[in-house]
């Protein structure tokens, strides 16, 4: 329990770093905006209840608005799609539900199942994120092409984290 608490700090500080340090400087062409941080609410356990992802969402996008000054965009949207998860995990769940002693990764249940979760809440997340920010619809398909290039970036990255970070798992 506790080296698995310690695991999720370090990732939540590792993800903000690279998020802060690195990614925030990373802007191909003004649409395609990589916001690794989401990968932090993508990888907490199934198990984790409703009113602490709320509040790990909230921190979570708290402490990017922080360093960002945006002022609670981030903070919003990233509420958004912790709120969205618990929906989307059962959504994509599997016949017999997901197996104890598993988490939401690639190695425990495939590239496609993974895919399909991560990039709805990316999705989400990020459409809630771009159009709070710009607040009009004036500019919708401009918007929208931010919105799916940026989501595929940070799909990219997500996924090729989970290709560094996670083992697969032998029985």
């Amino acid at each position: 329990m506790i080296n698995s608490l310690l695991r999720y700090i370090f990732a939540f500080i590792l993800i903000i770093l690279v998020q802060v340090l690195i990614l925030d400087n990373i802007q191909f062409s003004r649409y395609a905006v990589p916001f690794l941080y989401i990968l932090f609410l993508l990888i907490l356990p199934f198990e984790t209840p409703g009113w602490l992802l709320l509040i790990l969402a909230f921190v979570l996008g708290l402490t990017v608005d922080l360093f960002e000054h945006t002022y609670g965009i981030h903070t919003a949207a990233t509420v958004f799609a912790a709120w969205l998860r618990p929906g989307v995990l059962k959504l994509f769940s599997p016949r017999d539900g997901y197996m104890s002693n598993t988490r939401p990764s690639i190695s425990d249940y495939g590239l496609g199942w993974f895919l399909k979760y991560s990039a709805t809440i990316i999705f989400a997340h990020h459409f809630f994120l771009f159009y709070f920010e710009v607040f009009s619809f004036h500019h919708f398909f401009s918007t929208l092409w931010r919105v799916i290039v940026s989501s595929a970036f940070t799909l990219l990255l997500v996924v090729l984290s989970q290709f560094f970070v996670h083992k697969p798992r032998t029985e």
